[in-house]
């Protein structure tokens, strides 16, 4: 047994020892210490009972030959990227943050670039060994006696078990990737070239909506070499080149991170994108590492909305990924321009592989090419309104254009619009199998209802 596999069955033995001992008993419920979190909703007040995994860090194995890796679920993308770019791999969807996990990738929605191929980070899973709450561990994969949990995992966040090891499929990789900016001034336009795109030959494919009539398609391929290469992870900021660098190269390493240095474009939230901050920041501190913090202490302390009460201005954060069908992107967006005029908008394509299209609780159809949004900022109103207002009118529109939102942030749905757009026929089924004591809070406890 290679030696990080034999490690990882230690750890696996002594947490199932720690278990034995009562560390899963208690009342409140259960819930995953972590030092980082990408989730962007008020996790609530009541008590928790926290599972310290932290020590399922490391990656086990990574075969080439075969297109694989394992990993244990408190891997960083960061570590993941570091660990397999040598073998001249990658995972096989990169989330755009170095700080999201394996395993929160999974249990959450995570996507990228090479999503219209390859699917969300879910799709590219073969095997998890799942931590279960009363304490017990299952392994599950697609045709095991744990399928069901193996097809359900997939944006539970926790509430059917947490992810102790996974096994993912890798893509080859070149050491250059070469992005070819394509700017459009008509939505219907850009979106029928991306759908064309989707179906060439592409490694990567993703834009931007900078204004009703400026978007911009970046199509990207890996290359052996470049005449030169650039970097934007520190004076340079890699959204604003999209607009006047109409052919581009970067490493391999870079192009995958290119969005981490300014979180998208959300580093202007913090002044970090004048260039005396830039530098006071130092390298080292632009990342999303860095605003994650920064947003975190903003929200124990009110300061942005003190000032915004100073200024006689109602605002609501309205940060949100949705994917929503093809044929019903252009009213999308002029729907979310009219109601939000939130800008810029990310756009990435994701078409589900038909052979793993039956994941219960994000369902997906596998003959749809569906188009995610990215939006996330504050909107400003002069008039109050109801708590979740904005948030509200975009659930609302998901649902009637047929899509389905990420649910790492704010949610505001009925029960009703819940059960019926996370399949949570199915989930109750699976709570009875894995989660019989319940232990862990149910999904719309925890995302909507924040308990």
């Amino acid at each position: 047994m290679p030696p990080e596999s034999a490690s990882y069955e230690m750890r696996k033995r002594e947490l199932l020892a720690a278990a034995r001992t009562g560390r899963f008993q208690g009342d409140a419920p259960l819930a995953l210490a972590k030092r980082t979190s990408n989730l962007f909703r008020d996790p609530g007040t009541g008590p928790r009972h926290r599972i310290d995994l932290g020590g399922f860090d490391h990656v086990i194995d990574i075969d080439a030959a075969a297109g694989t890796l394992q990993a244990e679920g408190m891997v960083s993308y960061e570590q993941l990227v570091a660990a397999t770019l040598p073998h001249r791999v990658m995972p096989a969807v990169v989330p755009q943050l170095r700080t999201i996990t394996v395993g929160g990738a999974v249990a959450g929605v995570g996507i990228e670039a090479t999503s219209f191929r390859q699917g969300l980070v879910h799709h590219t899973v073969l095997e998890i060994d799942v931590l279960l709450p009363d304490g017990s561990i299952v392994t599950c994969a697609p045709h095991n006696a744990h399928s069901d949990l193996f097809f359900g995992f997939p944006n539970s966040y926790g509430t059917l078990g947490y992810a102790l090891r996974l096994v993912l499929r890798t893509l080859p990789v070149k050491p250059c990737v070469r992005v070819e900016h394509v700017a459009f001034e008509r939505a219907e336009d850009f979106f029928a070239a991306l759908a064309e795109a989707c179906t060439g030959d592409a490694d990567f494919l993703d834009g931007v909506v900078f204004g009703p009539h400026s978007l911009v398609l970046n199509v990207a391929r890996f290359e052996d070499g470049a005449p030169s290469l650039s970097n934007y992870g520190y004076e340079r900021i890699y959204y604003r080149s999209l607009l006047d660098t109409p052919v581009d190269h970067l490493s391999v390493h870079d192009y995958l991170w290119r969005w981490d240095t300014d979180w998208f474009w959300c580093s202007r939230n913090f002044g970090a994108q004048n260039p005396l901050v830039r530098r006071l920041f130092g390298r080292s501190h632009l990342n999303s590492r860095t605003y994650t913090r920064l947003m975190r202490l903003n929200a124990r302390w009110g300061l942005t909305e003190r000032l915004a009460r100073w200024r006689g201005v109602h605002t609501e954060s309205v940060i949100q990924d949705v994917d929503i069908p093809l044929s019903a992107a252009p009213a999308f967006l002029e729907f979310l321009q009219r109601e939000t005029g939130i800008l810029p908008v990310w756009i990435c394509p994701v078409h589900a592989p038909v052979e793993t299209a039956r994941f219960t609780l994000y369902p997906l159809d596998a003959g749809t090419l569906y188009i995610n949004f990215g939006f996330w900022d504050v909107v400003e109103s002069r008039l109050p309104h109801e708590a979740g207002h904005f948030n509200r009118l975009v659930e609302r529109e998901v649902l009637r254009l047929g899509g389905i939102k990420s649910l790492y942030s704010d949610s505001f749905f009925t029960r009703e619009e819940f059960d019926g757009a996370y399949g949570m026929a199915a989930y109750e089924a699976l709570k009875r199998r894995y989660d019989a004591g319940r232990r862990a809070p149910h999904l719309y406890d925890k995302c909507v209802l924040r308990r």
